[in-house]
């Protein structure tokens, strides 16, 4: 008798591969690739605005955006100045998978591109189970949320490389810690890069600036 296959792990195996081929294709070109996920309303999109802001004119980047229905994000980011953005829409699906990410590449121009943000649906579950041929996921938290969410999604924390924590103008509008989101966090993942910043008033921007410039340069440095 065949032995049979879950249906789950066939789907992940044919995402792995086209997620391999993905990522052979932006290390080639030397572009470093940022899937980000969060909650919806953690302020993905508000980051990406301020970075584009700040860095059009020192960093080349492509921005893909995921959302179940709309292209609102995309737009969002065609206006704070992204030159090469791409919206994908999911018609329902609650993630991105190397499908939808290997179709927008298509339509893409990526020569001297240095950075892709790939900007997920907001969702702490099953984003986690689908690697999109990404450098790193980078996973956003914000102190309207609770400091035990590396706790509740542990996958998403683990699968992660850094943990933005947004909105700290607020955090004396609620009892958010950011002290133990941390300890939450590296009891998932003790090599966690964690940044706190505000996208609103501007605090902590500059060390996320000055990490995606030095992620470009690692990137660049390799073979």
């Amino acid at each position: 008798m065949d032995k049979k296959i879950p249906i789950k792990k066939k789907i992940l195996n044919k995402n792995d591969e086209l997620a391999a081929d993905i990522r052979r294709l932006l290390n080639a070109k030397k572009i470093v690739a940022l899937n980000l996920v969060s909650s919806p309303g953690s302020g993905k999109t508000s980051l990406l605005e301020k970075t584009l802001a700040a860095m059009n004119d020192k960093l080349n980047m492509a921005l893909m955006a995921g959302d179940v229905q709309t292209e609102n994000d995309a737009r969002r980011l065609m206006q704070a100045g992204g030159r090469i953005v791409r919206p994908i829409v999911t018609g329902g699906a609650c993630h991105l998978d190397a499908n939808m990410v290997t179709k927008a590449l298509d339509e893409m121009d990526l020569d001297g591109v240095e950075v892709l943000f790939i900007e997920n649906v907001g969702n702490l579950v099953c984003p986690s189970s689908f690697d999109l041929g990404e450098d790193m996921k980078v996973v956003l938290i914000s102190t309207t949320e609770g400091d035990d969410k590396p706790l509740k999604y542990p996958s998403m924390f683990r699968r992660s490389s850094a943990m933005i924590v947004n909105k700290t103008d607020l955090l004396e509008y609620s009892d958010f810690d950011i002290e133990r989101v941390k300890k939450n966090a590296w009891s998932i993942n003790v090599d966690l890069k964690i940044l706190e910043l505000s996208c609103r008033t501007g605090e902590g921007l500059e060390a996320w600036y000055a990490w995606l410039v030095d992620m470009v340069k690692r990137k660049k440095q390799r073979g």
